[in-house]
């Protein structure tokens, strides 16, 4: 992560073992690395559940980033997070990276819930928890994105579509 606020897409790849582009150094996503640094730093157990590159096999080809916001909390709770490049967007790979990050969830004993905050104007991502059992469980304000709804399914509620 601090290769890619470095923008040093070689350094990162190396880390990372797939090759990098430089959608993983946009300002968007450089926010996220600083967030991800400070809390790794301040949690390492938390480095096993955040963000990781997304590669579609058997391409290899790296089409984003999803994980989770940390490890699950007291309540058992995790959300998720992903992004996808906007070349590679319209394909199919959000569903995937859903389909992996709830299959991750389910095979942990401490994940009881799986959380996302949707922005409401944010229809793709709407449209991509749509059929994986997701219930709106209320809104909330994010300093970041503004308002959000807040989606939730049990960690085990069975196969997930892909």
């Amino acid at each position: 992560m601090t290769a890619l606020l470095d923008s040093d897409l070689p350094a990162a790849s190396a880390a990372a073992g797939v090759p990098l582009t430089g959608y993983f150094t946009t300002d968007q996503a450089r926010w996220l690395w600083r967030l991800r640094i400070g809390q790794v730093a301040a949690d390492p157990a938390s480095a096993q559940w955040i963000a990781r590159a997304a590669v579609a096999e058997p391409e290899g080809l790296v089409v984003g980033h999803a994980g989770f916001h940390g490890p699950p909390d007291e309540a058992g709770m995790v959300e998720i997070g992903y992004s996808v490049a906007p070349e590679h967007r319209r394909q199919g790979y959000a569903r995937a990276m859903l389909a992996e990050l709830l299959r991750r969830a389910a095979a942990d004993p401490a994940v009881r819930t799986v959380r996302a905050s949707i922005s409401p104007g944010n229809a793709a991502s709407l449209a991509t928890i749509s059929g994986f059992g997701f219930a709106k469980v209320g809104e909330q304000w994010d300093d970041e994105d503004g308002l959000e709804l807040v989606f939730e399914v049990p960690a085990n509620r069975g196969p997930h579509p892909a």
